[in-house]
């Protein structure tokens, strides 16, 4: 079963790029500021390269990538994101390694390949052709590069899309992917806990799926 069966309160009729700007002007800040704990951990270890950070937001993967050597094209469809994170860049020293585009995913794609692809809870409570997207950018990494794909298993109770029902296992989502798979090799394929904190302070335990490919050398 696809994440996309898994949505709840869609609104099918809103546009993406309407729906996203008016959240990000509804905060001056969005998400954390911190680089996602799964990305840090399955990529330290890696050496720099090019890298394609999907539905980047308000940039705070782009900059760490950066600050590590990477050439960073971050992409995603709400221009107050964009304009955030590339002042987030411009702080930390960084802008001239990261280019911000913006795009509507659904329908175009930014050029690879890339030596990793991360998309880093690429979810969406408006219409989103999520499995389409990802099979689109899985052959913009280069052979021998890193494709990470992390959901929300779980959310925390105050969460603006709580999931009611279960979810996709990680095998489950890497089936519903549909890529040929003897072109990869699986890395990592699990489900981690991670503690998270609220706006009010209160503390919850929360999973991801985790699916970590490396593509073949051709």
């Amino acid at each position: 079963m696809s994440i996309s069966e898994h949505r709840h309160h869609q609104a099918e009729d809103v546009d993406p790029a309407e729906y996203w700007e008016r959240r990000y002007q509804e905060r001056q800040r969005v998400w954390s500021g911190r680089a996602n704990p799964v990305l840090v951990d399955v990529v330290e270890p890696l050496p720099s390269g090019t890298a394609l950070d999907l539905g980047c937001g308000e940039g705070a993967d782009a900059v760490w990538l950066a600050r590590r050597g990477w050439r960073v094209t971050a992409a995603d469809v709400a221009a107050t994101a964009l304009e955030r994170a590339s002042g987030h860049a411009a702080e930390a020293g960084v802008a001239d390694r990261i280019d911000f585009q913006r795009h509507d995913l659904a329908r175009t794609l930014p050029d690879g390949p890339f030596d990793l692809v991360t998309a880093q809870f690429f979810q969406s409570n408006v219409e989103l052709p999520r499995e389409r997207i990802l099979r689109a950018v899985a052959e913009q990494v280069a052979p021998g590069g890193l494709l990470l794909v992390v959901t929300h298993a779980t959310v925390p109770p105050w969460s603006w899309h709580p999931h009611e029902d279960a979810v996709p296992t990680p095998e489950e989502e890497l089936a519903a992917l549909g890529l040929a798979l003897d072109e990869w090799h699986t890395e990592r394929l699990d489900t981690p806990a991670r503690q998270v904190t609220g706006p009010d302070g209160r503390t919850a335990t929360v999973t991801d799926n985790v699916i970590a490919l490396r593509r073949r050398a051709r």
